[in-house]
C-alpha cells in the first residue's frame, strides 16, 4: 500500500482541458481471449493474461495492429477476493488505447486434460484509436530515492516513494491515487499549493513528495510511504501531461485522509470526457507490486 496520514492510497496523474479539441472518438468496443496456462502458471495470473489478451483484441479488431513488438501491462484483477495486478505481455502493437472497462470482465474457467487451468475472457471498454497529437513525458516511480535511477514497480514494506517526471513542453500534471477502497485521491497538486496548478517547464526533472526538492513553487511536498498488511499488495499510478490547463474533477476532502477523494467509478467517466475533449493529453499508467517485510 502507499500510505498517506495512515491511510492506504494509489497514485494517478489527471489534467483537464478547459478547450474543445478534435480528438479521434471514444468508443465502445468488447473482445474475447482464451489464455492455456500450464503448471507454472497460477490461477490468477492465467486470469490477469486472459484479461489482457481479451482488451488487445477488442483494439485490434476496432483499430488495427502495427507490425511490431511491444510490452503490455494488464491492469488490476480480482479473483476470489485477491489483487492480483502485473503482468507483461509480448504482443503485436495495437492502434489502439484503452480508456476504461465497461463492467466487470467476464471468465470461464475450466481445465484441460492435463489439469492446467484454461480461461477465457469476455470484456467490453471504451477505447479510442492512437493520436500522435498526444505529448511525450517521462514519469517514473521511485523508491527510496530521488533520482531516475531508483525507478521500480516493486517496493517493500517502509519504503518511501517519490515520483520523477520530466517533458519537453511546457505543460500542466496533475497526480492521484486510487485505493481499492474503491475512491480516487489526488496527490498533486499538494495540499498547501495555494496556486492549485501545477506548471511543468519543458526540459526540467522534477521530484515529487520528496521534502527536500522544495524548490518549485509547488507549495510544501506531501510524504507518502509504503505499508501493507501482511500480504502482497498492488496500487496503480496514473500520470496525464498536457500542454493545455487541466480543470480537475470536483472531489470532496476525505474524511480519514483529509486528501480529496471522488468514487473511482466518476473519476473513469470525467478520465474518459478529458481524454476526448484535449487530443493533446498524454497518459502514462504505472502498477505497483507492494511485498511486506
Amino acid at each position: 500500500m502507499i500510505q498517506y496520514c495512515k491511510i492506504t492510497i494509489v497514485i494517478v496523474v489527471a489534467l483537464l482541458s478547459i478547450h474543445a479539441h478534435a480528438a479521434p472518438p471514444i468508443k465502445s468496443v468488447k473482445g474475447e481471449y482464451t489464455y492455456y496456462g500450464d503448471k507454472s502458471t497460477s490461477p490468477a495470473e492465467c486470469k490477469r493474461l486472459a484479461l489482457e489478451g481479451a482488451r488487445l483484441d477488442a483494439l485490434a479488431k476496432e483499430f488495427g495492429t502495427i507490425v511490431t513488438q511491444d510490452i503490455m501491462q494488464a491492469d488490476r484483477i480480482d479473483s476470489n477476493g485477491e489483487s492480483n495486478k502485473f503482468l507483461s505481455l509480448s504482443s503485436t502493437e495495437v492502434k489502439g488505447e484503452w480508456i476504461a472497462d465497461d463492467g466487470e470482465p467476464e471468465y470461464v474457467i475450466s481445465l484441460d486434460k492435463d489439469d492446467n487451468f484454461v480461461v477465457n475472457c469476455v470484456i467490453k471498454g471504451k477505447a479510442r484509436e492512437i493520436s500522435n497529437e498526444a505529448s511525450e513525458f517521462d514519469a517514473r516511480v521511485l523508491r527510496n530515492g530521488s533520482g531516475p535511477q531508483f525507478a521500480s514497480s516493486e517496493f517493500h514494506d517502509g519504503d518511501n516513494l517519490y515520483l520523477y517526471f520530466s517533458a519537453p513542453i511546457d505543460g500542466f500534471v496533475s497526480v492521484f491515487l486510487s485505493l481499492e477502497d474503491g475512491n480516487v485521491y489526488q496527490m498533486i497538486p499538494y495540499l498547501n499549493d495555494s496556486n492549485n496548478d501545477v506548471k511543468i517547464k519543458k526540459g526540467k526533472s522534477y521530484i515529487f513528495f520528496d521534502p527536500n526538492k522544495t524548490e518549485y513553487d509547488f507549495g510544501t511536498p506531501d510524504q507518502f510511504g509504503i505499508t501493507t498488511d501482511g500480504v502482497i499488495e498492488f496500487n496503480k499510478i496514473y500520470v496525464l501531461f498536457s500542454p493545455l490547463y487541466f480543470a480537475r474533477p470536483p472531489m470532496q476532502i476525505h474524511a480519514d485522509t483529509g486528501l480529496p477523494s471522488m468514487k473511482e467509478s466518476d473519476f473513469s467517466k470525467w478520465l474518459v470526457k478529458a481524454r476526448r475533449n484535449d487530443p493533446k493529453l498524454g497518459l502514462k499508467q504505472m502498477n505497483l507490486k507492494i511485498y511486506p517485510k
